[in-house]
């Protein structure tokens, strides 16, 4: 196969990574919609924070309650996770409405954000089939931008939640991407193992924008509003990515990627310098990292605060697929390809995306002890009051 002209470390730093760090579009074997229970699975389990929560917000000790509750789903992707999201706050304050006020519940307003590159359009598909055979309990709209930057006027919004988007980065470090550098990423196309001055320029970058996303908040949310956010995490004092050596292994974005990437250099389809120029933005705070974010910016009074780890799949899964490896490595190739595809598209071009994942998915299938090892994925919670 002959390489399209392909993009240089540096066209992809000035690339707008907006335009293509979205999940997968549409409701494909590789799209989000279709590969997000691993992100389920970790909303499950914090919904009891995200209520407790809810129950305790200021709004319910007006004398005069607001007429018109905003709630804004920041990084919203597509899918169901995202209604699950808005229908708990919903119903959440509806209840406590009702307990406080005797009746005469507010009206709620639902903000889906997310960048432009974002499946809007399947979304609300999605969402216009959900209220058909549901009565519609709020008005929703879309809001394309980055929540790294000003979405909505001054004191506006009520509850904002951010699920499992956090840790992507607004861009790759400029610095990563200097050949010759000792930040430049080598034999990577992430952060786990790399070079401390590589992890280093993505935790710098990582704190920046957590700053730039708390400040944003800081401006449009009203005092006594709820922030809630579930992002991936890794635990207290871990210099790595992860927690525990099998995770580390095992991640998508680990061993089996850097395999798939060697293949296509050894192959002659790529070189070299184009695996070391590709980064994929994101970046796993621990709860420090967090916290100090929240006293650097100030406005916020984080209530709860918690570091949880979410199995990848089931045991009866995984024994389903020691019968079946070949679908093993399906599946899980299409859950990677669900968060990352449009970025490697961009970048290598449609054909060697799919050569790309096609070795992915072998690397998968044939290494027969990774379904005899337990990945989990860490995320961190927090809630706050805008104070």
């Amino acid at each position: 196969m002959e390489s399209p002209s392909l993009p240089t470390a540096k066209d992809w730093t000035t690339t707008s990574l907006h335009r293509v760090l979205c999940m997968q579009g549409g409701e494909g074997d590789v799209s989000y919609v279709n590969n997000s229970d691993s992100q389920a699975l970790a909303i499950t389990l914090c919904k009891p924070i995200l209520i407790s929560s809810l129950q305790s917000i200021k709004l319910l000790l007006d004398d005069h309650p607001s007429p018109i509750i905003r709630i804004a789903d920041l990084g919203c992707a597509t899918g169901s996770n995202t209604f699950s999201n808005v229908d708990i706050v919903v119903e959440t304050l509806s209840r406590g409405y009702t307990a406080v006020y005797g009746g005469g519940l507010p009206e709620f307003e639902a903000f889906f954000c997310d960048l432009p590159s974002n499946d809007f359009n399947m979304l609300f598909r999605l969402l216009t089939e959900k209220q058909k055979v549901e009565s519609s309990k709020y008005f929703a709209c879309g809001i394309a931008g980055s929540f790294y930057d000003r979405l909505f006027p001054r004191g506006t919004i009520h509850v904002a939640v951010s699920l499992s988007a956090l840790h992507w980065l607004s861009q790759i470090p400029e610095k990563v991407l200097e050949k010759r550098s000792k930040t430049w990423n080598k034999g990577k196309t992430w952060i786990e193992g790399a070079e401390k001055e590589v992890v280093d320029a993505f935790a710098e970058q990582s704190d920046k924008d957590l700053d730039d996303f708390l400040k944003c908040r800081k401006e449009e949310m009203i005092k006594g509003g709820v922030l809630f956010v579930l992002m991936g995490g890794r635990p207290s004092g871990s210099s790595s990515q992860f927690g525990d050596q099998g995770s580390r292994a095992k991640h998508p974005f680990t061993t089996t990627m850097e395999q798939a990437w060697q293949d296509l250099i050894d192959e002659g389809l790529i070189e070299e310098d184009t695996r070391d120029g590709f980064n994929i933005p994101a970046y796993m705070r621990s709860p420090e990292e967090v916290a100090a974010g929240f006293d650097r910016i100030g406005g916020f009074k984080i209530e709860t605060m918690e570091y949880q780890k979410i199995v990848e799949h089931s045991d009866e899964k995984k024994e389903e697929w020691k019968k079946d490896p070949v679908s093993y490595g399906r599946a899980r190739t299409n859950m990677v390809q669900s968060a990352v595809r449009p970025m490697v598209d961009a970048y290598l071009g449609p054909d060697l995306c799919d050569e790309l994942f096609k070795r992915y998915e072998n690397r998968v299938a044939t290494t027969q002890e990774f379904l005899h090892i337990t990945c989990f994925f860490g995320v961190v919670v927090v809630s706050a009051t805008r104070i």
